[in-house]
């Protein structure tokens, strides 16, 4: 599978947030995280990350098809770490290995190195993903609410 990426423009919002809300929903249900999860955010608030002059949002495709989005948190200063914040695959493209490629790519085009990300330390998988792509945890973590702790990694 080919997966490519393409860079969102604010003319993007409406569909970067409906794709954001159906691919986070379940994990809102699931925790209960009404402050923090990408699937409560409005759509003002993608905009507003979009006009960020740090801001990379970008489509993440798969065989041509826009299977989620990552966006890219890049001062261009390499004092700065990049941030992915956040990526996401819609359900139906899961469990190919998108994400993985996904993030391949963003280092490509913004180094591969001096990153941070964050993710929810209960989902193992997304652990495990980040892990495998040379993540390390920080040892910083971050309780949400009874249910949802954040983990935070470096690479």
């Amino acid at each position: 599978m080919k997966v490519e990426l393409k860079r969102a423009t604010v003319k993007d919002a409406e569909l970067i947030w409906k794709m954001q809300i159906e691919s986070f929903s379940e994990l809102l249900k699931k925790y209960q995280d009404f402050e923090t999860s990408p699937a409560n955010e409005t759509i003002d608030k993608v905009l507003q990350r979009l006009k960020q002059s740090s801001t990379y949002f970008y489509f993440i495709k798969a065989d041509n098809e826009i299977a989620g989005a990552i966006r890219i948190v890049d001062n261009m200063n390499d004092a700065i770490r990049k941030r992915i914040s956040p990526i996401f695959v819609l359900p139906k493209f899961r469990n190919m290995g998108i994400a993985q490629k996904a993030i391949l790519k963003a280092e490509e085009i913004h180094g591969n190195k001096n990153w941070s990300l964050d993710t929810i330390l209960q989902e193992k998988v997304n652990c495990y993903l980040y892990e495998k792509m040379g993540y390390r945890k920080t040892g910083k973590t971050k309780k949400i609410n009874e249910k949802l702790t954040l983990v935070f990694y470096e690479k």
